[in-house]
């Protein structure tokens, strides 16, 4: 199966919205068909990871070489700490990753590998994100409370 059927067959995700397939699912569909497209990924990530190390005050201890002009997602990760709610920075920042995922997606080649690449990022974002909640986050929160709680 060529790599633009294999995307254009893919079901539509947006941020937010609970992901349309499995991680099984989609390498089922997929196979290796974004391997190539994914080591582009890693000089992105790689900008984005050096970006949050700054802002979490890591500062050049934890700094890696990465191709490319990191000055736009260093300051898009730099925003996303200026948010004291922590659950919404931690999606401002799912956020920038997902948007991040895009730079592999190529204008003139939109149904490409760097497509299936972008799809395959932006899946693992979406499901990680569906299994957030209030009620997860509360009975995890009880859990510790309760393994914590001094009796005399």
């Amino acid at each position: 199966m060529t790599v633009d059927y294999i995307v254009s067959s893919l079901p539509a995700m947006s941020f937010g919205a609970p992901a349309p397939m499995t991680r099984e699912a989609f390498d089922a569909i997929a196979g290796d068909a974004a391997d190539g497209a994914l080591r582009a990924w890693g000089d992105i990530e790689t900008q984005l990871r050096n970006a949050l190390a700054e802002a979490r005050g890591g500062g050049a201890k934890y700094r890696r070489e990465a191709k490319g002009c990191s000055v736009y997602w260093r300051k898009r990760i730099l925003d996303c700490f200026a948010e004291k709610d922590v659950a919404r920075r931690d999606e401002l920042l799912d956020r920038v990753w997902w948007d991040a995922a895009g730079e592999l997606q190529k204008p003139s080649d939109p149904l490409g590998p760097g497509a299936l690449a972008a799809y395959s990022i932006r899946l693992d974002i979406a499901i990680r994100r569906s299994k957030i909640s209030k009620d997860a986050g509360n009975s995890a929160f009880d859990g510790l409370v309760s393994a914590t709680k001094i009796t005399f």
